[in-house]
C-alpha cells in the first residue's frame, strides 16, 4: 500500500466545476433559505442556509465550489459576490487555483 498521495488519485485529481456561462446575468440564482443537495452536503442532518446572511452564503460557496457540479455552480454562485468574497473562502489549493485562473482569463478584479 502506498504511504503517500498519488497525483492521479485523491481530491486534487477531481476536475473543478467552472461553467463557461457562470457570469451570464440571465441565469436563475438561489435566494432565501436553502438546503444544499445531498451530493454537495452529504452529512446528516441537512442544514438550512439563509443566503441573505453573509456567513451562510460563504459556507454555501465553499461547499458548492468544492463539491458541486457545473449546474450547482450556475445556480448557487453569484460570480460578482464570489469576486468580492473569494479571499475569505476556505478552499482546497486546487479549487482556489482553478478559480484564480478563471478570474485572470475573465479579467475579474477581486477586492
Amino acid at each position: 500500500m502506498a504511504r503517500t498521495r498519488s497525483p492521479l488519485l485523491g481530491p486534487a485529481s477531481r476536475p473543478v466545476a467552472i461553467p463557461d456561462d457562470i457570469d451570464d446575468p440571465s441565469l436563475p440564482k438561489a435566494a432565501g433559505v436553502i438546503e444544499l443537495p445531498l451530493h454537495i452536503a452529504w452529512s446528516e442532518p441537512s442544514l438550512a442556509f439563509d443566503l441573505s446572511r453573509r456567513s451562510d452564503r460563504l459556507r454555501v460557496y465553499e461547499q458548492v465550489l468544492r463539491e458541486g457540479t457545473e449546474d450547482d455552480v450556475r445556480y448557487y454562485i453569484d460570480v460578482d459576490e464570489l469576486t468580492r468574497v473569494f479571499d475569505e473562502l476556505v478552499l482546497p489549493p486546487y479549487v482556489r487555483a482553478a478559480w484564480l485562473e478563471w478570474f485572470r482569463r475573465h479579467e475579474r478584479r477581486r477586492s
